[in-house]
This record gives structure tokens, C-alpha cells and sequence, in this order.
């Protein structure tokens, strides 16, 4: 007999939209970002970027994953996890949609019984696209209540994510496909048991304790299976510094809230650990150490940020200044310290810098021209990018040729050095997201390139 225990309270829910924002992404690369210039990417070759970071994880693995003889894992750009049970399986996560499929074959060839329960560890599309494929009739879809309101802002703003999405992450800024993709599967997405605290159950002879940690999102959660001491934490921990702010924008993510969440894993005292992105870490010792420093890296860009805020320190400084400390590198190949910061700057302050400049609709960038004008044209701004570019400061040759741009959008020689300049940064890039961005950037400079000289010929 299954037995549910709810350390708080439970809510069903009948029905509320859904929209997997990430549900279009691929883990086949764009053939156009493996150009002549031998660009991995990813940045995989610079041996600071974690492979589990990468969207094609996992797609080469032929059976799943033995943790121990009742967990199983399904690798990919989120795990997919089983948990056998002689009263049905338990799914944790369910990866991207293009993935799904896959790890539900490699984890039915292990056991293929009813499943009984689905539990996701936070409403990001990595983790939710696969919900319909695994959901059967009787199956409980069991998530943190907060879930409901994050499923709605990632409806309201889909529009925004869909661009985002393709940006950060390189598929095609055109397909149509990525809202009816999620949209197709209706309330076969949606969870049906919510609670808020904890939820605890026992299904055949394996207990399971789900909590509220929240971290990267306010509805995350950690599942605990104590006889087991498995400790499923969805994105609260990875191999780089977290996403304490995403490029491709999302609610505030309070850096207290991970200390929080992960002290509250560490004093479960877990043997085994299950991030859904990377590897499983077994043993107490290893876990500790690695989520302690992991712990320790975000109070200290936390306090430091806070630190120099109350002495009146600009963000941009702070930005610059703020580096972890050699015991406390845990690598910057997804998150990176100095978004973070400016995340942490303006979760607590908003957008607002003291500056009386900054009360007012004009933008920097409105001047642009002006100053372009004042310093002789666009060829002497391209001269000095040049320049930087060459002293190794592409990040201010990047500003100039922004600069410039707004004066002369579709100058060749502007935009062909800012389309150098990005390579440049997308060559030296180890983060993911940063040369994400960078690849996004690149595309739009050869379209305006190839538009403008398709215009010049007319």
C-alpha cells in the first residue's frame, strides 16, 4: 500500500498554462559555429568546461546508469533519474524534450513497471520537457507549490524567453517550432501534487522525503531518500559557479537562498549526491568538501558584493574587482562571478545606480552619435578599437564599434571589425553562456555584413 505523508500541506491542481521555454533547444551544434577558424562552441577544448554543461551530454550513452541497485541514471543537458520500486517507479527530472525519448528507452530497458510518481526539481524546461512522455493516467506529477506562479511568468514573458533561449543557446532564431512543441502536450505537462515545505512518502520499500530548497529558481526542491542517504538536488549544485543571474534573464536569484539550501542538504549527511547536470558524487567526505567550497564561493561573492555596496562602490567596480580565491575557484564555465555580482548588486537595490543621470529615458547609447561626430568619424573610432583590440582590451573595442554603430549601422568597415572582435572573445571564451552570447552576436554581424553588401550591389 502507498502511503503519502505531508509534512505541510498538499494541493491539486486541475489546470494552469504551461510553457517549456527551452523546449526547442538541440543538441545537434549549428554547423555555422564550426567555421574555419577551427571555434569549438562550447569551449570544450579549453579544459574549464565541465562536458555536462554542453547540450549534447549524454548523447552518446548506450544503457543507463547504475548508481545502486534501485537508482538509475540517464545522462543528457539534464539527468533523467529512476527510482525502482516494487509498488512502481519514480522518475526525478525529465530532461529537454529532444532528449526524452531516449532516456525513457535507456531507463525502461532496465525496468520498464507503472510509474508512479514524476518528481520535478524545478519548472526549467531541461527538467520538465519530458513530463508527457513519462506521465501515465495514475502517475502523480509532484513539484513545490511555487511552481505554479514560475509556469505562468515563463508563459507571460514566452515571447522574450523563446529569443533568449535561442540566443544563449544557438538554435535558430526563426523556428516556429518551440511553443508548439510544449503547447501540443496541454495539461499532460502539468504537475498535480504541490506542496510547500516538505512532502514525504513510501512507495514499496523505499521512503522518499521531498524539500523545499529553493535556489535557482523559488520552486526548487531536493529529494532525500534517507535509507539510501541519495540526495537528489536538481541545479543546486554543479561543476562551475552557479547562475546566480542567467544572460538570458530571469526573477532574482538570491544568493542566500543557495547557502541556505545547501546547508540544509550537507546536514542530511548524504553517501551519494545527484546533481542533474554532471556526474554523481559518492561518499560523505567528497560531497562535503565539494559543496562546503561550492557554499563558501557564493557567501563569498555575496558578502563582498554587499561589502563594497555599503562603501558606496560602483557596480561596474565591483564587477571588475570581485575575484574568488584560489581555495574557493570552483570555475566559471557556466556561471560567472561577475554577473553574479551585478545579479546580487541589483536583487538588492534595483536598477538605480545614485547617479542623477540614470533618473531619466535617455539611454547611453543615445549619444553615441554625437560622440562619434565630436571624435572625427567612424574611421578614427574603428582606428583606436583597433588598437585596444590589438593592447588585448577587446571588451573596450567592443564598446567603441558599438559606439560607432549607432552612427553608421551599416558601414562595412564598422561592422567587419566588430564581427574580428568577436571572434576574438568567442576564441578566448571558456563560459558557456558568454560564448553563447558571443555566437549570437556573430551571426547578426555577417547577416547585417551579407545584408548590406546584397544592398550595396542593388
Amino acid at each position: 500500500m502507498t502511503t503519502i505523508r505531508n509534512g505541510s500541506r498538499i494541493l491539486t491542481v486541475s489546470m494552469f498554462l504551461w510553457l517549456c521555454t527551452a523546449s526547442n533547444l538541440v543538441t545537434a551544434e549549428d554547423p555555422n559555429l564550426n567555421a574555419a577558424d577551427g571555434y569549438n562552441p562550447e569551449a570544450l577544448k579549453s579544459g574549464r568546461v565541465d562536458p555536462s554543461l554542453h547540450l549534447q551530454q549524454g548523447s552518446n550513452q548506450l544503457e543507463a546508469q547504475k548508481i545502486n541497485p534501485v537508482i538509475y541514471k540517464a545522462t543528457g543537458f539534464g539527468n533523467t533519474f529512476m527510482v525502482i520500486t516494487d509498488e512502481g517507479n519514480v522518475i526525478i527530472d525529465t530532461s529537454l524534450p529532444g532528449m526524452a525519448v531516449k532516456h525513457k528507452s535507456l531507463l525502461n530497458a532496465v525496468n520498464d513497471g507503472p510509474i508512479h510518481s514524476i518528481i520535478i526539481t524545478h519548472g526549467h524546461g531541461d527538467h520538465t520537457g519530458g513530463v508527457a512522455l513519462w506521465r501515465e493516467p495514475e502517475t502523480k506529477v509532484i513539484a513545490q507549490q511555487n511552481m505554479v506562479e514560475f509556469l505562468r511568468y515563463q508563459k507571460r514573458l514566452k515571447g522574450l524567453f523563446i529569443q533568449r533561449n535561442s540566443a544563449q543557446f544557438g538554435f535558430d532564431l526563426t523556428s516556429t517550432s518551440s511553443s508548439a512543441a510544449s503547447e501540443s502536450s496541454g495539461v499532460n505537462m502539468l504537475p498535480n501534487t504541490l506542496f510547500d515545505k516538505r512532502l514525504n512518502f513510501t512507495l514499496g520499500q523505499e521512503k522518499f522525503e521531498v524539500l523545499h530548497t529553493p535556489a535557482e529558481t523559488y520552486d526548487a526542491l531536493t529529494v532525500w531518500m534517507p535509507e539510501h542517504k541519495a540526495a537528489f538536488v536538481g541545479d543546486l549544485f554543479y561543476r562551475s559557479f552557479p547562475n546566480i543571474y542567467t544572460l538570458r534573464g530571469t526573477k532574482p536569484r538570491w544568493a542566500l537562498d543557495y547557502i541556505d539550501s545547501i546547508n540544509q542538504v550537507l546536514a542530511l549527511g548524504p553517501e551519494i549526491l545527484l546533481p542533474s547536470h554532471g556526474e554523481p558524487i559518492l561518499g560523505n567526505e567528497n560531497i562535503n568538501a565539494e559543496m562546503t567550497r561550492y557554499r563558501d564561493a557564493i557567501q563569498y561573492v555575496h558578502d563582498e558584493t554587499v561589502k563594497g555596496m555599503n562603501e558606496g562602490r560602483d557596480v561596474y567596480s565591483l564587477m571588475r574587482e570581485i575575484k574568488l580565491p584560489k581555495a574557493l575557484d570552483v570555475g566559471e564555465a557556466y556561471g560567472w562571478v561577475s554577473w553574479s555580482v551585478r545579479g546580487i548588486y541589483e536583487g538588492y537595490m534595483g536598477w538605480f545606480d545614485g547617479d542623477p543621470v540614470s533618473m531619466y529615458a535617455q539611454s547611453p547609447q543615445s549619444i553615441y552619435a554625437d560622440l562619434v561626430t565630436l571624435a572625427g568619424g567612424a574611421e578614427k573610432v574603428i582606428s583606436l578599437a583597433e588598437q585596444h583590440l590589438n593592447e588585448g582590451d577587446s571588451v573596450k573595442a567592443l564598446l567603441l564599434i558599438e559606439a560607432a554603430m549607432a552612427t553608421e549601422p551599416d558601414n562595412q568597415a564598422v561592422l567587419s571589425m566588430r564581427l574580428q572582435i568577436l571572434r576574438v572573445m568567442r576564441k578566448a571564451s571558456g563560459n558557456l553562456n558568454e560564448s553563447g552570447w558571443l555566437n549570437h552576436g556573430i551571426k547578426q554581424t555577417q547577416q547585417k555584413l551579407s545584408f548590406s553588401d546584397d544592398t550595396r550591389r542593388k
